[in-house]
C-alpha cells in the first residue's frame, strides 16, 4: 500500500483555493484514494471557530479555537494518512501562522514563531501546500466586496506577506500559483504539479 500524502490549499479570503482544491479532488479520485477535509472543520470545533469569526472574539482566544479545530482535523488526518490515503485539505496550520500572525503582532515579538512551537510536536508538516497568490483587491472582488474597506485590504496584505514568508522558509514544499490566472489554467499546473510528485512516490 502507498504510503499516504497531504497535500494542502492555502492562500488569502477569495484567492479561490477552495473552489480549485475541490476539482483538484474530483479530478484525483479518478486514480487516487483521495481524502478532502478542511479548516475550519466541519465538526463542533469548527462550528465554534465559525461563531467566533463573526464574533468580537479576543485574537488570542480565538488562536485557541482555532489550534482546537485543528487538532480534530489532524487527529481525522492521521487515520485517513495510516490508510494509505491522499489527503486534500482546503486550509491547515499555514493559515492560523500567517492570519493569527497578523492579529497577534501587537503582542508577541514574533507571533508566527511562537504559534508554530504550539504546534510541536504534534503537527503533521503537509507533503506539498499550494499558494495561491491574487492581488487582496482582486480577492475581495471575487467574495462581493466590491467595496472594500481600506483596512480589509491591508489586512489581506500583511497576511499575503506571511504566507510568503512561510514559503520563503520551505521551497521544497510550496508551490507558488498566480491566482490571477484562468481557474482552468490553474487547474492543469496544480494538476500536472499533483500527478508529477505522486508518479515519483
Amino acid at each position: 500500500m502507498m504510503k499516504g500524502r497531504l497535500i494542502t490549499f492555502e492562500g488569502i479570503d477569495g484567492s479561490g483555493k477552495s473552489t480549485l482544491a475541490k476539482r483538484v479532488v474530483r479530478l484525483l479520485r479518478k486514480d487516487y484514494d483521495i481524502f478532502f477535509t478542511k479548516e475550519p472543520t466541519t465538526t463542533w470545533t469548527g462550528d465554534v471557530v465559525r461563531q467566533s469569526i463573526d464574533s468580537d472574539t479576543d485574537s488570542l482566544v480565538e488562536l485557541f479555537l482555532f489550534i482546537a479545530d485543528h487538532a480534530e482535523n489532524v487527529a481525522l488526518i492521521k487515520k485517513e494518512l495510516s490508510q494509505g490515503k491522499i489527503i486534500i485539505s482546503d486550509r491547515y496550520s499555514d493559515s492560523q501562522y500567517a492570519y493569527q500572525g497578523v492579529l497577534l503582532a501587537d503582542r508577541f515579538e514574533d507571533p508566527i514563531k511562537w504559534i508554530k512551537e504550539i504546534h510541536d510536536g504534534w503537527n503533521i508538516k503537509p507533503d506539498l501546500t499550494f499558494l495561491l497568490l491574487a492581488d487582496p483587491s482582486v480577492s475581495l472582488a471575487r467574495c462581493d466586496r466590491q467595496k472594500a474597506k481600506f483596512e480589509e485590504i491591508e489586512f489581506l496584505e500583511k497576511v499575503q506577506k506571511n504566507y510568503l514568508k512561510l514559503a520563503d522558509e520551505e521551497p521544497e514544499r510550496f508551490i507558488k500559483i498566480d491566482a490571477e490566472k484562468e481557474l482552468a489554467e490553474m487547474e492543469k499546473e496544480v494538476m500536472d504539479r499533483i500527478t508529477s510528485y505522486l508518479e515519483r512516490l
